[in-house]
């Protein structure tokens, strides 16, 4: 079993420095029995990272949504009136209160529940932060900009963070999709989601997006695993092959291949 002490070294030999702003996406299973489980992993993180650091989660939810992969394989096959059933029981979408999508893994939620932690305010595409710049990095996320500019997907582009991938793939990596949104041909899509108001009150909503994909992400991770070069680091947590990469850097690379492609 792994201690977090342990953890920590394995951070400051993958380059993990302290007073970064750091995205991470993980499966914890992979990194194999750490004492304290979760929340272990999340104080090795936090340790590693300094008091000046802030470490940051993606908590989407994409089964808020009428239009996602995850809804459709839930509402395949029902008649009118399941889907009507299934429409009533979707939980009304609250920042404070709604867990983090079970797809997103254990440490998404974990990071959710630290006290001081603040997650952005987009009922499908949110990303919580604790650290000095989480506040800026949550404050503002338009629902027409689930991945975009005006996300915190943009704020970590900007700010030259790192994104950290703990035993998934390079192409994991959330602020990929910011390219999609600088593309002369994105394609607009009508989002519709169901929210807590205020009041307590449970409405939908719809707003219209960029048409999010994720189709081109496989091929897309062997360009960067090709032409980061050594900005692209890489090394165990635990028994878990991590990558870290430079978020800018990798979705310039990323684009420059998209745009290529396309035409």
């Amino acid at each position: 079993m792994y201690s977090v002490a342990e953890l920590v070294t394995d951070l400051d030999k993958l380059g993990v420095r302290p007073g970064e702003t750091l995205l991470v996406q993980a499966s914890l299973r992979a990194i194999g029995p750490v004492v304290d489980g979760a929340p272990g992993v999340v104080r090795a993180l936090r340790e590693a990272l300094g008091a000046e650091g802030t470490l940051v989660v993606y908590t989407a939810t994409p089964e808020n949504s009428r239009t996602s992969s995850y809804y459709r394989a839930a509402t395949a096959g029902l008649t009118p009136a399941e889907l009507r059933r299934h429409h009533a029981r979707m939980p009304a979408w609250d920042a404070a209160a709604t867990p983090a999508s079970p797809t997103m893994g254990r440490l998404a939620e974990e990071v959710r529940l630290l006290p001081g932690a603040l997650r952005s305010r987009h009922p499908q595409t949110s990303f919580t932060a604790i650290g000095p710049r989480a506040e800026q990095l949550t404050a503002r996320h338009p629902w027409r900009s689930h991945l975009g500019e005006e996300s915190p997907a943009g704020r970590l582009y900007r700010d030259g963070a790192r994104c950290l991938m703990i035993g998934v793939p390079v192409w994991c990596c959330t602020p990929l999709h910011l390219l999609e949104y600088w593309q002369p041909d994105r394609q607009p899509q009508q989002y519709r989601c169901v929210v807590r108001t205020p009041g307590g009150a449970r409405r939908w909503r719809s707003f219209t997006g960029v048409r999010l994909q994720d189709e081109h992400f496989p091929a897309m991770g062997e360009v960067l695993a090709a032409g980061l070069g050594e900005t692209l680091e890489s090394g165990p947590l635990g028994d878990a092959h991590c990558y870290l990469m430079p978020i800018r850097e990798a979705v310039d690379l990323a684009d420059k291949w998209f745009r290529g492609r396309q035409s």
